[in-house]
């Protein structure tokens, strides 16, 4: 049995496609489940945010690694991995098909493959840098990052201090390493064999959806969900959810232009992948696509 990927920006419509490869697999007998993909649905108490699948979606697709995380925690991509393999392993071991939906790119490769995860840099580097970056913010350091290894630089936010300051962390003991082509996003072999479908869409209509879907947020409580979330304590991992600094600061065109710039960026890991089949989606019904992406798994 075939293990089912899904990858693509924000805002493509990952989980109606979901919902209807489900419902599709259903009428042939299967059961399917999601394993979300994603460093911040994990969290519980930032659904709305993260856009987790809705309870009523999740009555007709079971989603497993969303809502599982205490909002005070800090998550890893490592502990991620072995949820992941956990979760994949079992429901094949019962099989019931695994759909494994991603818009955050190491997390998808983490879920699929055995991740090689870099060792922790000394400590005196990290507080030094955690200094520097204090001190001179993290567009500077990105801009140090970008002119040592650009190719690193390139596949992060400028404002992803995180991100920036572990790729120095690397840099400097010599663990940051270049690609060596488009395969290297998958270095080392699936655990299973996968049909990954890479979703687009036509990038002004994913825009016009990016922003109604962030009104459709503010609408539904974003905003008053992240001010309960800093309250009570969110760790930094729970902060880097897109849009929760921008929200708290009541800046809701921010939120948009930041989401809007993350898909981008989606857009552009989706088409390094090896063996991606990429599918474009626009103006097309969700049980289309499925109808597409199974008749790709029989051939």
């Amino acid at each position: 049995m075939q293990v089912i990927a899904l990858f693509g920006p924000t805002g493509v419509g990952k989980t109606a496609i979901a919902l209807a490869l489900a419902q599709r697999l259903r009428r042939e007998g299967e059961v399917a489940v999601a394993v979300s993909a994603d460093a911040l649905q994990v969290y519980a108490g930032l659904e709305t945010l993260t856009g987790v699948a809705t309870p009523a979606e999740r009555a007709v697709l079971e989603h497993r690694l969303v809502s599982c995380v205490a909002l005070q925690e800090t998550f890893s991509v490592g502990r991620y991995a072995q949820l992941a393999h956990a979760e994949i392993d079992g429901l094949l071991a019962q099989r019931r098909r695994p759909i494994v939906i991603g818009g955050t790119g190491l997390y998808l490769r983490a879920a699929l493959t055995e991740l090689d995860l870099r060792p922790p840099a000394p400590a005196a580097t990290r507080e030094r840098l955690l200094e520097e970056l204090s001190r001179r913010g993290s567009l500077a350091l990105h801009a140090r990052l970008a002119e040592h290894a650009g190719w690193a630089a390139d596949e992060i936010d400028p404002n992803d201090r995180q991100r920036v300051v572990r790729a120095l962390e690397l840099l400097e003991v010599g663990e940051l390493r270049p690609p060596e082509g488009p395969s290297q996003l998958w270095s080392g072999e699936l655990r299973h064999p996968t049909l990954l479908a890479g979703l687009t869409m036509e990038r002004e209509a994913l825009y016009t959806r990016i922003d109604a879907r962030v009104q459709e947020m503010i609408a539904a409580g974003a905003r008053e969900e992240v001010v309960r979330a800093h309250s009570a304590g969110a760790s930094q991992t729970a902060r880097k959810a897109l849009g929760f600094e921008e929200l708290l600061a009541g800046d809701v065109e921010a939120m948009k232009r930041r989401t809007r710039n993350y898909a981008k960026r989606q857009l552009t890991w989706m088409r390094k992948l090896a063996g991606v089949s990429v599918i474009d989606v626009s103006g097309r019904d969700p049980a289309d696509v499925a109808v597409e992406i199974l008749d790709s798994a029989a051939g």
